[in-house]
């Protein structure tokens, strides 16, 4: 996993380590930016079928574009999800109407872009992320 960025540099306290802790009390903090993003390379082939995120409100991405690809290819556009401005745990779905939806891939890399901060400086807060689907 790689991010953008991380507040101050600090990455003890903000690094990209926070997204997948499981902790309620740590968070990734990207530091000031237009577009800030999250890329996972998985060790082999994922259906991906669901995001799970939580922002911190006033430092959420209103939205949100998911790129993927094979090994060897290049990212193509998946979704294009609309958080809410919450700090809610924010669940995609697929398949169904809704402004937070996932179409199901197969993939090997993701890229989360967060474009368009709540942050008047662009800067993205998460405490929590997780990727759904099942291993091929």
């Amino acid at each position: 996993r790689r991010v953008s960025s991380v507040l101050n540099r600090d990455v003890k306290q903000f690094g990209k380590q926070h997204l997948f802790d499981g902790s309620e009390e740590t968070c990734w903090n990207s530091d000031q930016g237009t577009s800030q993003w999250v890329t996972l390379d998985f060790p082999r082939p994922v259906k991906v079928s669901q995001l799970h995120i939580q922002f911190q409100g006033g430092f959420s991405s209103r939205l949100c574009t998911l790129e993927g690809c094979r090994t060897g290819e290049e990212l193509v556009k998946i979704s294009e999800l609309y958080p809410q401005d919450s700090h809610a745990m924010q669940i995609s779905f697929p398949r169904m109407l809704h402004r937070f939806q996932v179409e199901e891939t197969v993939l090997d890399k993701l890229k989360i872009t967060f474009g368009s901060s709540t942050d008047f400086f662009g800067r993205v807060v998460v405490y929590h992320l997780g990727v759904l689907g099942e291993r091929l």
